[in-house]
Order: structure tokens, then sequence, then C-alpha cells
């Protein structure tokens, strides 16, 4: 409701939903910054995927991890997300967003790797990108 574009409202309930939706509530903030445990889950069933050779696990799981990441950076900076096409460009404007973040969630997901070595080494880029979203959500 916070984002949509109004094209009839006669009544003006639309408009005064719309309005009560512009604040973003200080508990959807807290528990999309908590949920940033999700992104630690998906980095750790990554590293089945370096184990397995299995870069498609792998990358699924970062897609996760990095999921959480921006939802929790949207809500830290109280800004709407509501899914997940265009996430990466999105949170990587927002002020509390860690520098680089969209170009470095983008090559994590680009390159996951093949063998269980580079796959290591994109799951750890991914863990330490995840901390950076941490320290700036201050969680």
């Amino acid at each position: 409701m916070a984002l949509c574009r109004v094209l009839a409202d006669p009544g003006g309930e639309l408009a005064a939903l719309r309005e009560e939706a512009a604040q973003y509530p200080p508990a959807l903030r807290a528990a999309l910054i908590r949920e940033l445990r999700e992104a630690d889950f998906a980095l750790t069933i990554a590293r089945y995927g370096a184990a397995g050779r299995d870069p498609v696990y792998a990358a699924g799981a970062l897609f996760r991890a990095i999921g959480a990441a921006c939802h929790a950076l949207h809500a830290n900076d109280g800004a709407w997300l509501i899914n997940e096409k265009g996430m990466v460009a999105s949170a990587d404007r927002l002020p509390s967003a860690p520098s680089g973040f969209g170009e470095r969630a983008q090559a994590l997901l680009a390159a996951v790797g093949h063998t269980p070595e580079e796959i290591g080494r994109t799951v750890d880029d991914a863990v330490r990108l995840i901390a950076e979203v941490r320290a700036a959500c201050g969680s």
C-alpha cells in the first residue's frame, strides 16, 4: 500500500491507507534485521554445495543469503522492498549499504565456481559481505 499509485479513490480510503503505510513499522524493521540469521544459515548450507561440487545448490543458498541481506538493509533504512526483482540494485542505493554492495552481490552469483575450492572462496566472500551488512544494520 505504501508504494501503490492510486488511480481512483473517490472516498479517500486508499489515500488514508497509503498515508498510514508510509511510516515503516519499527517492529518490522527489527524483525527483518534479526532475520539476518537466515543469511547465516544459507551461508552454512552453501558450503555443502562446495563440498558436494554442486555450484547450483551453492548459488541457491547464496541467493537466499543475499535476499535476506537486501531485506535487512531496506528495513534498516526504512525503505520498502516488496519482491526480489531489482533488490540488489535497490539495496545498493541505500545509505547504509556496504561499499560496493551491488557489484559484490552480483559477482557472487555470476561466478560461483566449479571446484570445491572456487565455490568455497565464493562462500567466503559472501560471509564477508553479510558481516558488513550486519555491521551496517547494527546487528
